[in-house]
């Protein structure tokens, strides 16, 4: 499931400072639909539900205004801006362009042995999907992607595919329907088409993956509002 952070694709993932933290935490309720559109948000249950103070919940707030997730209502806090499914549906058809060109270039440029390393990947995210592993799943299926992205060298392609990274909501995964079937059926086919060092039919691969998963976040926060 999509998609790796483009600045972390290069390099193994850190920890984020806490109110980046913060802020994608809040991101990922709203996103899943746990905090709908109109509810004013409790900085102290996310801060007790962080472990962190009420600061960086602040500081996440503001950045999450920046961003439009938010909106600051004087005298009366931080309230859950405006969201449908449809913007959420918009926001993964940017994403599929992107991760899509990002595919095809790395079927032209792949090796024998990053093709090895791909498949057995894939061969975990299966095991783990069908034992109900959903925490190594998710960071399986973070690796197959960052693979592809790091194969594909193209860095500032990688970087604008960060910025709508930031709306998958990677900690709550298990709770949208499909997800993990997703990843296993989408990604057999990308893998095929990069085995086939066919960079058309693995950028249509992955562009048809990554929109299939905002439909079935879409379908969720749809449901969940």
């Amino acid at each position: 499931m999509p998609l790796a952070s483009g600045a972390a694709m290069m390099d193994e993932p850190r920890r984020p400072q806490l109110n980046d933290e913060a802020a994608g935490y809040i991101r990922e309720l709203i996103m899943t639909g746990q905090l709908p559109p109109g509810t004013f948000i409790r900085i102290d249950r996310i801060a007790r539900e962080l472990g962190v103070s009420a600061t960086p919940i602040r500081e996440g707030l503001l950045a999450l205004r920046g961003e439009g997730f938010v909106q600051l209502e004087r005298r009366r806090g931080f309230v859950v801006a405006p969201l449908s499914g449809d913007d959420i549906r918009d926001i993964f058809t940017a994403q599929s362009l992107l991760a899509g060109e990002l595919a095809a270039r790395a079927a032209h440029r792949l090796t024998d042995g990053q093709l090895g390393e791909l498949t057995r990947l894939q061969e975990t995210l299966a095991q783990a999907a069908a034992r109900g592993e959903v925490a190594r799943l998710e960071a399986i299926n973070h690796q197959f992607h960052r693979t592809i992205n790091r194969i594909a060298d193209a860095p500032k392609i990688a970087w604008l595919l960060s910025v709508g990274a930031r709306y998958v909501p990677r900690r709550f995964y298990a709770t949208v329907p499909g997800w993990p079937q997703a990843s296993t059926d989408d990604h057999a086919g990308i893998l095929k088409a990069l085995c086939g060092r066919d960079p058309d039919a693995a950028g249509e691969s992955m562009a048809n993956h990554v929109r299939h998963a905002g439909e079935l976040l879409a379908d969720h926060f749809d449901r969940a509002r």
